[in-house]
């Protein structure tokens, strides 16, 4: 059946570990002392010693016919009743509905330790009882294992009680960390830590639901005619989303989908386009279509995060307005968001991504500055997109703090003298320098941690120039206090760079 292709494992490289298995059996002890179990159909003579094998209850001995026959008392292992699972639990032997529609199945999903005991049973007994393989794609997956690599077993007291876990982080969370970072096949590390943060990414989708409920005054959700530039940017991704994790799914590429849809929620979805939105909101005329189009957006997360996390998506989507069409009143059931070439804003998409690139580069170089989110700052933009980031004025105010944005031609830079410069791939940024610190304080403030640093490095040149130190220490330690010697230098002529650009 594998050989022939009829059954297909997922990754491929499994099918050799069934087939060498099969092709290099050995006998197997069948029988195992357990309560619970199919019951060898052996029985053994009392008076000639022949062993009876039949599937009826025999009343004598085949051998000398003699009535003083015995079953054995042992079961069969417990593979052979699991290797049943596929048909038994369907009915059979009778000719069940359920048989008929359900045998065979499509996918059997299990862990490479089992291919032998497991896989290899249900497929011959298939073969056997029901005359069809049991499934037709096998999908490997490794094993869980605790932080430092090991298998977890009770003797090594290093398992993990999933009810536990899912008590305190929540069972999304518990599901998510165990799909995303994970390949089929691959062996995956159990942190704790990381169901942490699986859980602050549920705290996040729902503190944009809550957003967007707050927010809402529409019954149902359409897309408006009338898109704006960041509506279209955040539906052509979406749609880019839609297709890539479609895709992924297909090929069972379930850590690589659900990292993907992860990283649009945080970053695309919450962290850019709500912000995006947030004026619009608050303006009776542009207010219902943002509505829309977040509201629209956040349904075709919640679709393609359900699988992961089925619990809070199903949550969130009971209490939004659901999309005009959609004639489930579960998500569970809703249709599958499916990849649309109309909402394909190649171009807008662009000019929104160039937009948010001077917008990254401005607010990293107001961190590098120590500058206060709270400071607004006039901008000038020299670009030759000049239309790109007239259109993208408002959220340089909003996102940027800029208090006033100039656009201009590239040619019409402005003098460099008394001016931060940001250079994008697209643009040069100006902020005046007056503007973003008081130049005497931040002289100020260089001057002292440039003191303050030559003094613990004049301290640490002392060490390392002291022979007894140098000979008699550890070579770490004097290795580490060279590493320190260096930083400090790096970090004074950085200062003192600082302090010449402000000067």
């Amino acid at each position: 059946m594998v050989n022939e292709g009829e059954v297909r494992f997922i990754p491929e490289r499994f099918s050799k570990t069934y087939t060498n298995w099969m092709e290099n059996v050995h006998d197997w002890c069948i029988s195992r002392q357990l309560w619970w179990g199919h019951q060898i159909p052996a029985w053994t003579c009392a008076e000639c010693g022949h062993i009876t094998v039949n599937r009826k209850d025999p009343a004598c001995c085949e051998k000398c016919g003699s009535e003083q026959i015995e079953r054995d008392p042992d079961v069969l292992d417990t593979w052979f009743s699991s290797a049943l699972w596929p048909f038994s639990t369907l009915g059979w032997p009778d000719k069940t509905p359920e048989l008929e529609y359900f045998y065979p199945t499509s996918v059997l999903v299990t862990g490479y330790d089992i291919i032998f005991f497991w896989v290899a049973r249900m497929i011959f007994s298939g073969c056997e009882q029901m005359k069809k393989f049991p499934f037709e794609k096998v999908l490997i997956h490794g094993l869980v294992r605790d932080s430092k690599g090991r298998k977890m077993s009770k003797s090594l007291g290093n398992g993990i009680d999933p009810l536990e876990i899912a008590d305190k982080y929540g069972a999304d969370a518990l599901r998510f960390n165990l799909i995303t970072g994970n390949s089929p096949g691959n062996d995956m590390r159990f942190y704790t830590e990381k169901c942490e943060a699986m859980r602050n990414f549920a705290n996040k989708i729902w503190n944009a639901s809550r957003f967007v409920m707050m927010n809402l005054t529409i019954e149902k959700v359409r897309l408006p005619e009338k898109l704006e530039l960041e509506d279209k940017w955040v539906l052509s991704k979406l749609n880019t989303l839609v297709k890539e994790v479609t895709e992924n799914m297909d090929a069972y590429e379930l850590g690589v989908a659900s990292a993907k849809v992860y990283d649009f929620i945080w970053d695309t979805y919450c962290d850019w386009y709500i912000e995006l939105t947030k004026g619009r909101m608050q303006d009776p005329n542009t207010a219902e279509n943002a509505q829309n189009v977040l509201c629209y957006v956040f349904i075709q997360l919640l679709k393609l995060l359900h699988p992961f996390m089925p619990f809070i998506t199903e949550e969130i989507y009971q209490a939004l307005p659901h999309i005009v069409g959609e004639t489930s009143e579960f998500l569970m059931l809703c249709s599958w968001p499916v990849y649309d070439e109309k909402l394909i804003f190649t171009a807008e998409e662009s000019a929104m991504e160039t937009v948010m690139d001077a917008i990254r580069a401005i607010r990293t170089r107001r961190a590098e500055m120590n500058v206060a989110p709270g400071r607004r700052v006039q901008l000038t933009i020299a670009a030759a997109q000049q239309e790109t980031f007239q259109a993208g004025a408002a959220f340089f105010k909003r996102l940027a703090s800029a208090s006033e944005v100039h656009v201009v031609s590239a040619s019409e830079i402005p003098e460099a003298k008394g001016m931060v410069e940001v250079v994008t791939h697209a643009a040069r940024v100006f902020m005046p320098l007056a503007e973003l610190v008081d130049v005497q304080q931040e002289l100020e403030r260089i001057a002292k941690e440039k003191a303050k640093a030559e003094g613990h490095l004049k301290g640490i040149e002392a060490k390392l120039n002291n022979e007894a130190f140098t000979s008699k220490a550890p070579a770490h330690i004097v290795q580490n206090q060279r590493d320190q010697a260096e930083k400090l230098r790096a970090l004074i002529a950085q200062l003192e760079q600082s302090a010449a650009a402000m000067q």
